[in-house]
C-alpha cells in the first residue's frame, strides 16, 4: 500500500510541476484544459499522498488546489458552450 501511495504522490508532483513549467515556458495557456487537468490530477495525487502520511495542512491545500482547477474546468466548459471554438481569455493572455 505504501508503495502505491508513494507512486500516486510522485505522479501528482510531476503533474503540478509539469503544469507550472508548461505555462511558465509559454507552451500552453493558463486558460486551457491541459493546464487545469494537470493541476487537478496533480493536486488530487498529492492530497492522497499527504493524507496517508497525515500531513493535513498540505492535504487541505491540495484539496483546495484541485477544487480551484475543477472550478476553472467548469468555466471552460461553460464558455465553450456559449461560444464554440473560442476559449475565454484570462489575465495576462494576449489577444
Amino acid at each position: 500500500m505504501k508503495l502505491a501511495i508513494d507512486i500516486i504522490g510522485w505522479i501528482g508532483a510531476i503533474g503540478v510541476l509539469a503544469a507550472y513549467a508548461l505555462v511558465s515556458a509559454g507552451r500552453i495557456p493558463a486558460v486551457s484544459y491541459t493546464y487545469q487537468w494537470l493541476n487537478c490530477i496533480g493536486a488530487a495525487g498529492l492530497a492522497i499522498n499527504t493524507y496517508y502520511y497525515t500531513s493535513y495542512p498540505s492535504t487541505a491545500l491540495n484539496v483546495v488546489w484541485a477544487g480551484i482547477a475543477l472550478y476553472a474546468i467548469g468555466n471552460l466548459v461553460k464558455a465553450r458552450r456559449t461560444a464554440p471554438g473560442e476559449l475565454p481569455r484570462g489575465p495576462g493572455t494576449q489577444a
